[in-house]
């Protein structure tokens, strides 16, 4: 990944910024997206979730300015990611949800899945606020979502509300330990433009091995420290009395 990123550096620049230009971005623009779609794909799989890959780059038709979608899509393909049936299928799903006095233990699933979905949704605000300066850029297919998907499991748009904030800040504690990460998958993104799902997988679990062993590093140079200045210590026997 240095190599990559050194190389970038030092001889696309000028490819990137044609880039840019051609797909009518500013650098400041694309930094947010970058980290946005990022901030995205790691809470997904923080929670366990797959993914079929991401791009930092627009549709050509204006559906999205940037996309993360599951392994069963494939975008980078060519096949588009109908953003619009998920409202719909929310409405459809919040119609078979149980209603009061029924069971709900057979429903359990849908209601984490929305949780889960939020979190998700919401992960990309926290990315942004966590390296970005400035507040978040509201994108309106995650608000839309996160609303439905709240509405799917809440019986009032004041408990939605909460719901999401709930989600919100499951978000935040959940993605903050990895800004490390966050770091080098937005860079990756910015670098590569569209990353399969294993390439993002790839680039995860080589950041949390890297920091690992330089945790691990320190640790040993501290316990080496701490021997030594024991052993350089002159202790004296104080007698009482």
């Amino acid at each position: 990944m240095t190599d990559e990123v050194e190389s970038y550096d030092n001889d696309g620049c000028d490819w990137y910024l044609q880039h840019l230009a051609a797909i009518g971005r500013t650098e400041e623009e694309d930094r947010r997206v970058v980290v946005h779609e990022s901030g995205h794909a790691i809470a997904a799989r923080a929670l366990g979730h797959e993914l079929g890959g991401m791009t930092a780059d627009p549709d050509p038709n204006g559906k999205y300015g940037g996309l993360v979608w599951g392994p069963r899509h494939s975008v980078a393909f060519g096949k588009d990611v109908d953003a619009d049936a998920v409202p719909d299928l929310c409405d459809k799903l919040r119609a078979a949800m149980p209603k009061v006095g029924e069971r709900r233990a057979d429903a359990a699933d849908a209601y984490m899945h929305a949780l889960n979905r939020c979190i998700e949704l919401a992960a990309a605000a926290t990315a942004e606020r966590m390296l970005l300066p400035g507040d978040p850029v509201a994108s309106r297919s995650d608000v839309e979502h996160s609303v439905r998907y709240a509405a799917m499991v809440t019986n009032s748009p004041e408990a939605g509300l909460k719901f999401i904030a709930l989600a919100e800040q499951m978000a935040d504690d959940l993605l903050r330990p990895y800004w490390h990460v966050l770091i080098v998958l937005s860079t990756a993104l910015k670098i590569r433009r569209t990353m399969t799902g294993a390439e993002i997988d790839a680039v995860i679990a080589d950041v949390v091995a890297q920091f690992e062993l330089l945790w691990q590093q320190a640790q040993r140079r501290e316990w080496n420290d701490r021997v030594k200045n024991s052993a350089s210590f002159d202790f004296e026997v104080l007698h009482c009395g």
